[in-house]
């Protein structure tokens, strides 16, 4: 069975990164991933990264997957299964059934959107419930829609939907908690309806979606709002389903790292927004990334059958 000096799990600006610091660092190398860009697809603009004073997120994942080629990494897309450390080598299955075996293992797989758990939204979910104003904005233009959440994503989705939504009815459980300035820029944009202290409670609709039903928090009192589009932004978890629990993970199931990206199992470590690393910004995992991959090379020069020995 063919053994990689690396594993790497997860295809966004982590994974990709940490592909090529590996590469040259010469280790064998394959990522697996179950797309490519994760979280970033779903971004619309992005002005903190540096080297662009402005890009779109799939614009950006263009680009570093064209670096990720030019370096002709062994990519393969399909989700994985399980992930188990058996002596010294580590076994990733996928969902296809394939076992990759490699000395050591860097988790670079992001995470995924929460979801509200209310009647109507599985139902709906690809029928007007979307997470990604980015990816599915388009389609509701001309109509109105609804935003769940109050930080950034839902600011930001909000105002990426003002381009095409008549009317935008953003449900915030408390006070808005999103950067000061994306703020401002809402306060701005006359299709935006703010409502702190306020949250949906049902979607319905017969074929789609065609209302929601809120709730105000403090008084416990409903009504109903007509829409054709619910845009959920409430937050996300980490994508650690395939990880069992030797694995230490800290109260929000982020896996826990120290500095240098190593977990409490030797030879893996872990970058990006699934880890314990504070701050979840694209550049921030980029350099994680980075780092991983450079411990992880230091990792297996110090193994006593190093591949890199001799």
């Amino acid at each position: 069975m063919e053994v990689y000096d690396l594993v790497i799990i997860g295809a966004g600006p982590a994974g990709m990164t940490a592909g090529v610091f590996a590469i040259r660092k010469g280790l064998k190398t394959v990522i697996v991933s179950e797309d490519i860009g994760g979280q970033v697809n779903m971004t619309s603009d992005i002005e903190n990264y540096m080297g662009f004073q402005e890009i779109d997120g799939q614009a950006l994942v263009e680009k570093f997957e064209a670096q990720v080629k030019e370096y002709q990494l062994t990519e393969k897309l399909m989700a994985v299964r399980s992930l188990k450390k058996e002596g010294n080598l580590f076994y990733i299955r996928t969902q296809s059934d394939e076992t990759i075996v490699g000395r050591a293992v860097i988790i670079c797989s992001g995470k995924k959107p929460k979801t509200l758990n209310v009647p109507g939204e599985e139902e709906f979910r690809n029928k007007g419930v979307s997470y990604c104003s980015t990816c599915d904005g388009p389609l509701f233009r001309g109509v109105p829609v609804a935003v769940v959440g109050g930080g950034n994503s839902a600011v930001k989705a909000a105002l990426d939907l003002a381009n095409y939504a008549t009317e935008i009815h953003l449900f915030a459980l408390s006070k808005l908690t999103a950067d000061a300035i994306l703020v401002e820029r809402l306060q701005r944009e006359p299709k935006i309806k703010v409502y702190p202290g306020h949250t949906v409670v049902e979607i319905k609709g017969s074929q789609v979606v065609e209302r929601v039903t809120v709730e105000r928090v403090a008084s416990k009192e409903r009504f109903d709002i007509p829409v054709q589009g619910v845009f959920i932004e409430i937050g996300l978890i980490p994508n650690t389903d395939f990880v069992d629990d030797t694995v230490e993970r800290n109260e929000l199931q982020e896996i826990k790292i120290d500095c240098l990206c190593r977990t409490n199992i030797p030879g893996l470590f872990a970058a990006g927004d699934v880890s314990s690393v504070p701050e979840k910004q694209i550049i921030i995992a980029a350099g994680e990334g980075a780092k991983a991959a450079i411990q992880a090379w230091d990792y297996l020069l110090n193994l006593p059958d190093s591949p890199m020995k001799g």
